[in-house]
């Protein structure tokens, strides 16, 4: 996760991230465009949270609604979520950290031209795909209902016969082709002009998209996963400059940008404050968590919610005063997982729900119908053959061809059936 970079920064950096040199002159920024640019990033980090707190509530409803609900249900497994148990959150500061040491090796090794190129058309692909994501529910209200919405598959199979195997097998409407090409534009001006307003639109993507659809099982392993990444973040800034290095040589839309020159160069501007999406996404997915366990509690209520969002905002203040005030890049997990875990743990303390806090099961309570999976069934046709499937994979039998039933009704169905029987047996000796 990068860091916030401080206004004084030896060597500015310019709209490719790279760094410029000027031995006579430092560009110092004045009060107004440091609090633009600090004020800015603040707002772009809450906005993600925000709503994609939302949508992931949203989100499992939409499974039971199909094409009638937001963004057409989960059509496709890579709009499901994806809930992280604690075996993930134990294992995931170390990945993080193998591959920010991995990145950081590569820079040093080699040329950071042609690294940056083959990431600039991996995140170009990814990019486009999560804008236009985001940007689906928003087009399925603008659009009008005499729109014609065509639907469409997409299915790649490797193989024939009984050894046939599915490798790509995705399904989308017109509707859907018009935010993938809205998305193109955005990704060609990103591709060519590495602007950072397009590095903050497909920025504040990533982000959304990952608060909604990566989903922690209960508040323990969200504590789990917080406490390591802080553990993670101290280390690499404060330890090494493994983090700010990275965080300055990496040309993706990785963290948000924004300038603090801005008022004396316009959209020229070149002088940037940066925050790594991953200071949003973590916190993001944890106050996710706890607006799903306002949501269980149905008392009609979003304290949690609107506590640990509170919490992230003072959070990420006290990152950015400590910073401005040291001139020196700070690791804001330091000041956010504090934060974003104590105050929704002393608001349950007071309200005497810390028990049924930590019982919570994200899984159970909210999302009945969303049950981790590791590998997705075979399913051609609409989204509700898609449910029917991952019902047939959760119970273990097809919902098509079993029928429960009450104890009192099946004793009377049994019952009728009998009489059934013996009344063959005269129609067969008629036969006879």
């Amino acid at each position: 996760m990068a860091e916030p970079v401080p206004a004084a920064v030896p060597n500015a950096t310019d709209s490719n991230g790279t760094e410029v040199l000027n031995a006579t002159a430092k560009f110092v920024a004045t009060p107004e465009g440091t609090a633009l640019a600090y004020g800015s990033l603040v707002v772009m980090a809450l906005l993600p949270i925000f709503f994609g707190a939302l949508r992931s509530v949203t989100c499992s409803k939409s499974k039971e609604l199909g094409d009638g609900g937001y963004d057409s249900g989960f059509r496709n497994s890579a709009d499901a979520p994806e809930t992280i148990t604690s075996r993930d959150a134990a294992r995931f500061p170390i990945i993080a950290s193998c591959t920010l040491f991995g990145l950081y090796l590569f820079f040093k090794v080699f040329s950071q031209e042609y690294i940056n190129l083959l990431l600039s058309v991996y995140f170009f692909v990814l990019g486009v795909l999560a804008l236009s994501h985001t940007m689906s529910p928003a087009m399925a209200r603008i659009f009008p209902e005499s729109f014609p919405n065509k639907q469409y598959q997409l299915l790649f199979t490797q193989g024939s016969g009984e050894s046939k195997e599915e490798i790509v097998n995705y399904e989308f409407d017109t509707k859907n082709l018009v935010c993938l090409v809205l998305s193109s534009v955005v990704g060609v001006w990103y591709l060519l002009k590495k602007h950072w307003i397009a590095n903050n639109v497909f920025g504040l993507a990533f982000a959304l998209n990952g608060v909604e659809l990566l989903h922690l099982n209960n508040v323990s392993t969200g504590c789990i996963l917080l406490g390591g990444l802080f553990i993670y973040d101290v280390f690499w800034v404060f330890g090494t400059n493994v983090m700010v290095t990275v965080a300055k040589s990496f040309e993706a839309p990785i963290k948000l940008v924004f300038p603090q020159d801005l008022l004396e160069k316009g959209l020229e501007a070149s002088n940037f404050a940066m925050l790594g999406l991953g200071d949003i996404v973590i916190p993001g997915i944890f106050i996710a968590l706890l607006l799903r366990f306002d949501v269980s509690l149905k008392k009609n209520s979003r304290t949690y919610f609107y506590s640990s969002f509170l919490a992230y905002i003072f959070g990420l203040g006290l990152t950015i005063f400590v910073m401005h005030t040291f001139k020196h890049a700070q690791p804001a997990l330091l000041y956010l997982v504090p934060a974003c875990v104590g105050f929704p743990v002393v608001v349950a303390l007071c309200k005497g729900e810390l028990t049924e806090m930590f019982n919570y099961e994200s899984s159970e309570e909210v999302l009945p119908a969303s049950p981790r999976i590791t590998s997705f069934p075979t399913v051609s046709g609409s989204p509700a053959s898609l449910a029917a499937s991952m019902e047939t994979m959760a119970t273990g039998s097809s919902p098509r061809h079993r029928r429960v039933l009450p104890t009192s009704m099946y004793e009377e169905s049994s019952e009728e059936a009998e009489p059934k029987e013996e009344s063959s047996e005269p129609e067969k000796k008629k036969d006879q």
